[in-house]
């Protein structure tokens, strides 16, 4: 393969696959290109001369405009490229909506059937704190049940700490009670046990009748203040949730019970030619399959959001698209913060020039399937198909959101990579195999080889067989490293 290329034929800027050198030609159908410049991998050279103002164009779509004459072969970044973008904006639906063919290759996991109807791919133990005064003893309950049961037959045991609780008020409060709530009727948990302090603004009680309706064999509660000893009273009570565990087994289940959260993190130039059309490849698949998918990361549709809003599946989630797009803005501006203060300084590094290039590579993670449904934060999933999300571009609130929705896994792609893991298995899809060789020990699927020796077709049949290992019971590094975390949205004041 090239050691270059251009993405689009509309495009005026192609993308180095590998560190280039000044002098370098660059070859093309009718005509060749001199470099003036050294091109780092993930960077862009110009094609043609672009005048200043003119738009640079990628993926066939503007990223943004010069801001001086660029001449061919020159490098194109933040020196001389600025976005497009400004406030709030009017959209007009224009539906173009690509349908995914229904072809069940009746493809199964492995998974735990619960009494709700749904399916989770682990079976694990949970502490829940309703505030975070009490996340040292959730640890110390978790190491004395484990030194007096020593527990095997589950998948893991784990506290989800958090800093709230207590101290907030309005959206702050609700989120972490609903977001906490979520998580305690996950799939992946087999046993939970909810612990309060009991003082706490998200009290045992009112958090005990927002849940709804729930399996009371596998929950439980326990208020720290209003017990003598709560070390060996938690213990009594995972012990109890332990014993209804052991008897779960793993069945054959088809894979359009599969619930997968779409997310990148540490994006670099190659994100939007690897990784990320690998996963929108798996998003089309998957639905194809009867299965459901779901993108989030609000701020970085901005820039791409008309592609979304017309692949809308009505009217009604079109002008939902367009509420979540111009609320997040509204969000920005009420905080007298930049909307388009993105990328960060590891993406440009890694060849990301504006905030358009990138988002026109991340949403590439919802492949072609036409937007069923927008969720608002905290909201959990109701239709089969591509979702959209109300979520930040943080990676641990976007993941916790994303599992929170419902999701049992999460495909992140990177192309610098990242250690971290949210409550749920999430798998990372390096972008290029640099990445994948230094950190074995975080990246679990390379994408890279896209731009080497595999063709998508390739490479996409053994992503799937591995997402279905993992649906079954691999574990991911994630995992294996023993790094899982919660991160809840907040956007108010602190008492």
């Amino acid at each position: 393969m090239k050691p270059y290329i251009k993405i689009n034929e509309l495009d005026n800027v192609a993308v180095a696959l590998r560190d280039l050198s000044k002098n370098d030609i660059a070859l093309f159908n009718d005509y060749k290109v001199e470099l003036l410049e050294d091109i780092k991998r993930g960077h862009k050279f110009a094609l043609a001369e672009i005048k200043k103002g003119v738009n640079i164009i990628k993926y066939g779509a503007p990223l943004g405009h010069a801001i001086k004459t660029i001449s061919i072969g020159e490098w194109v970044h933040s020196h001389n490229t600025k976005t497009n973008l400004s406030g709030v904006s009017e959209y007009t639906f224009n539906q173009q909506c690509h349908e995914i063919s229904r072809e069940d290759k009746k493809l199964t996991f492995k998974g735990y059937h619960r009494k709700n109807g749904n399916v989770g791919i682990r079976n694990e133990l949970w502490i829940i704190p309703t505030v975070g005064c009490v996340n040292g003893i959730a640890e110390t309950i978790i190491r004395r049940f484990k030194e007096e049961v020593n527990p095997q037959g589950i998948d893991a045991i784990e506290v989800f700490k958090h800093n709230y609780g207590c101290s907030q008020l309005g959206n702050d409060h609700n989120n972490t009670r609903t977001i906490l709530g979520d998580i305690v009727k996950h799939p992946n948990a087999g046993g939970v046990l909810i612990m309060g302090l009991g003082c706490e603004n998200n009290y045992v009680s009112a958090f005990k009748e927002s849940l709804g309706g729930f399996d009371e064999d596998r929950v439980k509660f326990l208020i720290t203040q209003e017990v003598s000893d709560e070390i060996e009273i938690g213990v009594q009570l995972l012990k109890k949730l332990y014993q209804q565990m052991i008897k779960d087994e793993r069945k054959d289940t088809p894979i359009s019970e599969l619930k997968v959260g779409l997310k990148c993190g540490g994006s670099d130039g190659l994100s939007g030619i690897t990784a990320n059309p690998l996963v929108g490849a798996f998003s089309d698949f998957l639905i194809s399959q009867g299965g459901t998918t779901i993108l989030t990361e609000v701020p970085e549709m901005f820039g791409a959001e008309i592609l979304l809003m017309n692949r809308a599946e009505n009217e009604d989630v079109f002008q939902a698209t367009v509420d979540l797009i111009n609320d997040f803005k509204r969000y920005f501006i009420e905080h007298n913060q930049p909307i388009y203060e993105n990328p960060s300084p590891g993406n440009k590094e890694g060849g990301i020039t504006t905030l358009e290039e990138k988002s026109l590579g991340c949403t590439q993670k919802g492949g072609r399937a036409m937007v069923v449904d927008v969720l608002k934060y905290g909201e959990v999933l109701k239709k089969k198909g591509l979702n959209l999300l109300n979520a930040p571009g943080n990676d641990l609130v976007a993941a916790t959101a994303l599992g929170a929705s419902g999701c049992q896994i999460l495909l992140f792609t990177t192309g610098r990579g990242t250690p971290f893991g949210s409550f749920v298995p999430t798998i990372k899809v390096s972008t290029n195999t640099s990445i994948y060789e230094l950190k074995p020990h975080w990246i679990d699927f390379n994408a890279g080889t896209l731009v080497e020796d595999e063709s998508m077709e390739e490479v996409l049949e053994k992503f799937i067989q591995y997402i279905i290992q993992v649906a079954s019971g691999e574990l991911v590094n994630h995992e294996k490293n023993n790094f899982k975390e919660i991160s809840i949205f907040k956007t108010g004041v602190t008492l």
